[in-house]
Order: structure tokens, then sequence, then C-alpha cells
């Protein structure tokens, strides 16, 4: 593991979602630890998106924007976090990238099971493209991305945009992101003691998410047996992160389906490290995040 990151482990919590509204008070507390970014150089605004019930957005657009937007949705297992606990990383992506970022206070499980946190990301991509004027935006320049639970969403969002023909998205931006629900790889197994992600939290957080359901590919992107005509994709992973095998796995079928990938394996990292900012591999991980999203929404 990298020392700067191994310093930190006492301080993050107990890996565990049997108690999920306790659970999102440890994340809530974890997030506010995060050094607060510097927002002097853009606007942030809070919006409703009309749906049925509505969604909570929060808005980010940098003073130097260059008329993309990416829908961003934020990690927790499907069960924690909110537009707060993203602050400190959807103001860092936006100030980094220059790009316009709309952040989406999905519904959690297990209260709200899927697809309802999938359905709130589609009312927030179809409001965003359906509203690129009033927002400054280029129609044609919008992607898709999160963290963790949210990567996975922002991947199925990306399914369904197609399957439906739904609004273009340019990009699709995932970090860590859970895919599938099946854990049957060789990290998805072996991961049993990570940091702050392990093989029983990855368990539980597909629980709370899917109930007694069967899963799908909305669910579990994992599962689509056809990945062809999908936006280019970055995909970034920690080496000791459960989810490791299945978004290395994703990214290798996505090139067999002849989609354009940028794949990264950041060594010595594990699930949700890059919160460690004072580390120089979290430094690394956000400036490449923003670098690969600038470079894809560029005109």
């Amino acid at each position: 593991m990298d020392p700067e990151l191994e310093a930190f482990i006492p301080l993050f919590p107990r890996a565990d979602l049997t108690d999920p509204v306790t659970e999102r008070k440890n994340f809530a507390d974890l997030a506010a630890a995060v050094p607060a970014p510097d927002t002097t150089g853009m606007e942030i605004e809070d919006r409703t998106v009309p749906a049925d019930p509505d969604v909570a957005v929060r808005i980010y657009r940098p003073h130097q924007a260059q008329g993309g937007a990416i829908v961003w949705l934020h990690g927790g297992g499907f069960v924690m976090g909110d537009l707060d606990t993203e602050h400190p990383w959807a103001a860092r992506i936006a100030d980094l990238s220059g790009t316009v970022v709309i952040s989406v206070g999905y519904r959690l499980a297990p209260e709200q099971r899927f697809p309802a946190a999938l359905d709130d990301a589609y009312a927030v991509l179809t409001w965003t493209a359906e509203h690129a004027a009033e927002l400054g935006i280029d129609p044609e320049r919008i992607a898709v991305g999160g963290h963790s639970a949210g990567g996975g969403i922002a991947a199925a969002l990306a399914l369904r945009a197609r399957d439906q023909q739904g609004p273009p998205i340019r990009y699709q931006l995932l970090s860590q992101p859970g895919l599938d629900d099946r854990q049957e790889t060789w990290s998805a197994r072996h991961f049993t003691e990570t940091p702050w992600m392990n093989r029983d939290k990855v368990t539980a957080s597909w629980r709370h998410y899917l109930g007694s359901a069967p899963a799908t590919p909305y669910a579990a992107p994992a599962r689509a047996t056809e990945l062809s005509g999908l936006p280019p994709a970055y995909i970034g992973t920690a080496e000791l992160c459960p989810n490791r095998d299945e978004d290395i796995t994703y990214a290798l079928r996505l090139l067999q389906a002849g989609v354009s990938v940028e794949l990264h394996q950041w060594p010595g990292t594990f699930h949700g490290s890059q919160a460690i900012l004072s580390a120089e591999v979290s430094q690394r991980q956000t400036a490449e995040i923003a670098a690969a999203l600038r470079r894809a929404l560029a005109e």
C-alpha cells in the first residue's frame, strides 16, 4: 500500500453497512473532515429538477466554463451520501476541468431501492439536455460520471440512454464503479479485509439496493451482454478494491465492443483513498480525472 495512504487507515471508520442510518452519519462526518475546496472561481446553485418525485441537484458553474457539463453521481454504496458529502469532489472536478458539474441528490436504498436512483439520474440527464441553453452548456457535450456506486449508476445511465434513444452522452467517467452484484472476480472474492470497502460491505450494499429483486443490466451494468454503441469511457480502479477486477473486465469488454476506453489502475490505493488529499497519488488521481473530462468535452 502507498505509505502516505497507509498512515490514515486508522482514521477510516469500520467498513459496515448493516445499519444504513448510522452509516450515513459516519459517512457525512468523514466527508466533513475533507478540506473544503476553493469555490471562489465558480457559481454554485441548488436547483430542483421536476420529476416524480422531484430531484435535488447542485450545479457548479466555473467562471471559465468551456460549455461542457457532467451529470455527476455521488458514492456511498447506494445507501449513503448526498449533495453535501459530494461537495468537496464536485467542486474540485468543476474547478480543475472547467466543466459544469450537476451533482445529483438521488434517492437512497434501502428505503428506495433500484430503480429509484437510476430514475432520478435519468430525469436529471434529460432535464440537463432540455435546459442546455438556460444552463449555458452545449447539449452535444454532456457527460455522465461518478464514484463507486455513483459510477455504477452512471454506467447504467449510459446503457439506458443508448437503449431508449435518450439524450446523447459524450463521455462516461467511472471512478471505482460498482458494476457487478455477482462478486465472482478474484478481487471481489479475496479482498475481505481491505480498508473502507471489502467483500462484506459490497454484499450488503447490493442487498440494500436490490432487495429480493433479480439484478438487471440497469442495476448491475456488468450483466449487460451488448456494450457496443456506448460513449467513450474513463475507468479508474484502485489496486486494493473489491471492484477492481470487474472494472478492468468492463473496460476490456467495452474495448472489444469498439468503445474507446482510458483505463487507469492506481497502484497502492484502496477504495475511496482519494479522500486523503495530502497523498501525492490522490492528487494525481483527481488531476487525471479532471484532465480526462476536459479533453473529452473539448469542442
